[in-house]
């Protein structure tokens, strides 16, 4: 398969979109540049909503600028880092476009991170401020005096609300958090902007589309914390994208914004692709299932998007029942793989609530911002993660190596286009391993994921090839085994992970999460379990245990968190 054949993997969106273009001329100013365009544009509409106050572009326009000259008058400089450690807030999306108004970097972290992990952040950024909440100011101070920050801001989630709201905030919430010392080296958000009054110099930087602009980590493919550099046109070109594949977008559409900010499904298509387009965010800060869906009857969005145990999590609740989801025009689901059981029971679900669309998946990793690949609104394949995005190329090489493989060979996926990161930050190595220019002259990311790209261009993800269980030298995929646990009518979730065995290499594992009400016991569902995989899975890929568990472990962005398992296990057989 030459790169003649990749360059018709962008075909079939023409075919079953209507006509959306294979190219698409990239905006080529800074993120903020064009957000100032759309305020211009757009300046009533609203930008978003947080916890019952909106805010319209022409205002949110001026409090970024606001906030760009209160930085530039602490002394942040081109280039340079600032941190935002901080959930879904107006102060979060305030701050990181007045960043790249200036020409500084976005260091983007979970402010649910480790002080250890907070710390290996700041460090390899060489932040020089950072804003988070005044309930993570302990975690900062015990780890101050080892970072080089010259400011620390913080703010509180009534910054963002109105008096009234403050007042209801306080009483829920805030009197639960502990106060910050009077003495405490830090400065109040509302103190930094007023200050900002005071400086009379410039404060926007003209940068260009390919200056590097944010910081997002991701476990890449090694497993380990990396911080990957993104510039203002990996993000500006996925905004185009987004809504080159998604038609019926119209400025004023809402999308219910729980994806965190500090990841790039967050990030890059709840928050910027929204408001670079005119779009409207509803800004959640910290996802609860319960409160997910009183915002879903309120709001009625056009657009959701999540990763699959989101989804998971609403069918269960019954407050849902009877809302109405006719206003919804795209589903999304991300970040992690979805099973085609999850798929097939949240479909009904939507179809039951009277929404016409069913959940597209998409495929992506944040080493070029999120997704790449999306479902066509008018065709899905079961199993498939969808086609490429437009100027978006996929192609599929036996792993270790960059020869392609035929159609409907498994290998390696690699991916190619303009959201490409620029490189893994303070690691050569790593990233030489991660992009690599082939003989087609482009350069490629190398995912560590398998998968197969069929005839059509489609494309199918299989799992992370570390994931791969080896046992008595077969290949075992858990995915596979995880969609055949997740068919049964017993089963809520499964996940399924290789454990050392002296004999075998690896022998397979399967946890498991039953449906709510099962009525038999867990030796009960351990025998049925195992006789149906008998009837489904090989011999050499049966599970050789089960065990049943409340509830699976999840990393800070939701997906099950496999891993977790792997380090259990492994410790408990030391």
């Amino acid at each position: 398969m030459n790169n003649d054949n990749n360059m018709n993997v962008k075909a079939p969106w023409i075919k079953h979109l209507g006509g959306v273009p294979a190219h698409l001329d990239y905006f080529q100013g800074s993120m903020y540049d064009k957000i100032a365009e759309i305020s211009v544009n757009y300046p009533n509409l609203i930008a978003y909503d947080f916890m019952g106050s909106k805010t319209r572009y022409k205002d949110f326009i001026h409090k970024v600028d606001k906030c760009a000259r209160a930085l530039a008058g602490i002394g942040v400089k081109e280039g340079e880092c600032v941190t935002i450690c901080m959930p879904n807030a107006p102060q979060a999306v305030i701050m990181f476009y007045a960043i790249n108004k200036i020409g500084a970097i976005a260091n983007m972290i979970h402010p649910l991170s480790s002080e250890k992990e907070i710390e290996f952040c700041l460090k390899e950024s060489a932040s020089v401020v950072c804003l988070t909440l005044d309930q993570f100011y302990g975690k900062f101070e015990n780890i101050r005096a080892n970072v080089q920050l010259r400011s620390l801001i913080l703010t509180s989630v009534k910054d963002a609300l109105s008096p009234i709201k403050r007042k209801g905030y306080y009483l829920a919430e805030g009197r639960k958090i502990k106060k910050v010392p009077a003495n405490a080296e830090i400065v109040w958000w509302e103190k930094f902007l007023f200050d900002g009054n005071n400086y009379h110099g410039p404060f926007h930087v003209v940068r260009k589309s390919e200056d590097p602009a944010v910081i997002l980590y991701s476990g890449g493919t090694t497993g380990t914390m990396k911080g990957i550099l993104l510039s203002n046109l990996n993000f500006n070109a996925l905004s185009q994208q987004i809504i080159a594949t998604n038609p019926m977008f119209k400025p004023g559409d809402k999308m219910l914004a729980v994806m965190p900010i500090f990841h790039g499904f967050g990030l890059g298509v709840c928050i910027h692709s929204m408001l670079a387009n005119g779009g409207r965010c509803l800004l959640i800060p910290r996802f609860n299932p319960q409160s997910y869906a009183k915002l879903l009857k309120k709001h009625k969005p056009n657009f959701i998007a999540g990763v699959p145990t989101l989804y998971e999590a609403l069918l269960r609740i019954k407050s849902l029942d009877r809302v109405d989801l006719s206003c919804l025009k795209g589903v999304f689901s991300g970040g992690d793989s979805l099973s085609i059981e999850l798929k097939k029971r949240f479909d009904a679900f939507l179809a039951s609530h009277n929404a016409t669309i069913p959940v597209r998946e998409g495929y992506g990793t944040t080493e070029c911002v999120t997704a790449s690949c999306l479902t066509p609104s008018h065709k899905a394949k079961e199993g498939s993660i969808g086609l490429p995005f437009p100027d978006t190329f996929y192609k599929i090489v036996k792993p270790g190596t960059e020869e392609e493989v035929p159609y409907g060979e498994e290998g390696e996926i690699c991916l190619a286009g303009p959201t490409v990161m620029m490189e893994y930050i303070n690691n050569p190595e790593e990233t030489a391993n991660t992009l690599r220019r082939h003989k087609d002259g482009m350069t490629w990311v190398h995912t560590g994921d398998l998968g197969m790209m069929d005839d059509e261009g489609f494309i199918y993800f299989r799992q992370r090839i570390k994931r791969m269980i080896i046992t008595s030298g077969y290949n075992v995929y858990p995915s596979r085994i995880e969609n055949i646990l997740d068919a049964h009518e017993l089963v809520h979730m499964s996940c399924v992970i290789g454990i050392p065995d002296p004999y075998k290499m690896q022998r397979v594992a399967a946890f498991v999460v039953l449906k709510p009400g099962v009525k038999v016991s867990e030796d009960e569902a351990r025998e049925i379990l195992l006789e149906y995989c008998s009837k489904h899975v090989a011999k050499y890929a049966m599970p050789s245990s089960i065990e049943f568990r409340e509830m699976l472990p999840k990393t800070l962005v939701g997906k099950v968190a496999y891993r977790v398992l792997e380090e259990e296990v492994t410790k408990n057989l030391a």
